[in-house]
């Protein structure tokens, strides 16, 4: 039997009154997070990404040495120096890969050099912004590129002891972002990274790509291809017993630490010994000790 018919709806009126689709509307605007406010460049000059609330968090006072402190290194602070002008006077530069052995000031170099370049700009002073992003939020590197995108300041986006082991993806990220993404690196961003691994890839992790792979060869040129991406590669090795001398000497000076010379330098050798190393980061653990014991505060001297 066909069925009965059945009362044709009044299309005439809506089915949900009008008043009702406002509460809902209002609810659900009232649910819905609030619009993030575009970060505050002008407020410092160096800022840390915070991925999970897509945050840049001001830094009102970067730890970092003054560039005549640096020693031993003086190709390298030039060559990143030069780097690092150009690209704040809006001129082409290179990504930079600074490598090698520890402790010896890749990342004080980076700093030193964004505050000396800045200082150096003229009426433009504050122009180079300083972005701090660690390790384990690299995946998160376009997100900030789109947040830096347009902005009008350059950035400097620093990463610290970059590295990745076995199983580790997130260099993909990376690889995009210095060079081969769809949209690229903003013409106003320039990557700074230190690493203790020139390819910031272990040395075993080479090596089972290349015993493990089907075809080998393209294992080990699709890991190792990330550091060539980086323009400018800056090696950092162990100092010279001479130059761990004057690199204590610096700090002794510049802190004006009450000390004769020949006690620091057999105090220097002797604890450069016990530590099984000279390096930059040795030559300052050491003059924190000296001046503990000699009860000098390690303050910037008056001018």
């Amino acid at each position: 039997m066909p069925p009965p018919d059945q009362p044709k709806p009044d299309l005439s009126k809506p089915a949900v009154p009008g008043d009702v689709l406002e509460r809902i509307a209002n609810a659900l605007e009232r649910l819905a997070p609030a619009p993030r406010a575009a970060p505050d460049f002008a407020a410092a000059d160096a800022f840390i990404w915070y991925p999970d609330a897509r945050a840049l968090t001001a830094v009102p006072r970067v730890n970092r040495v003054d560039m005549s402190l640096l020693k031993g290194i003086d190709r390298m602070r030039d060559i990143l120096m030069e780097n690092t002008e150009r690209f704040a006077r809006g001129l082409p530069a290179n990504n930079a890969l600074l490598w090698g052995a520890r402790g010896m000031g890749k990342s004080s170099l980076v700093k030193a050099a964004h505050a000396a370049v800045n200082a150096g700009l003229g009426h433009d002073t504050g122009l180079l912004k300083l972005v701090e992003i660690h390790r384990e939020d690299i995946e998160s590197l376009p997100d900030l590129m789109t947040l830096l995108r347009g902005a009008p300041f350059r950035f400097l986006v620093f990463c610290d002891d970059l590295s990745f082991d076995a199983e580790d993806t997130s260099y993909k990220s990376l690889k995009a972002v210095l060079d081969g993404g769809i949209e690229g690196r903003p013409d106003n961003v320039l990557l700074y990274a230190t690493s203790n691994r020139r390819h910031l890839l272990s040395r075993d992790m080479i090596e089972n790509e290349r015993s493990s792979a089907i075809n080998p060869g393209e294992a080990v040129e699709e890991k190792v291809s990330l550091s060539d991406r980086f323009g400018l590669w800056l090696g950092f090795h162990r100092c010279s017993q001479d130059e761990f001398l004057a690199m204590v000497g610096g700090y002794v000076a510049h802190y004006q630490v009450p000390v004769d010379a020949e006690t620091l330098r057999r105090e220097a050798l002797e604890w450069a010994t016990t530590r099984g190393s000279r390096s930059g980061r040795v030559a300052w653990q050491y003059v924190q000790d000296l001046a503990g014991r000699l009860g000098v505060t390690l303050s910037e001297p008056k001018a």
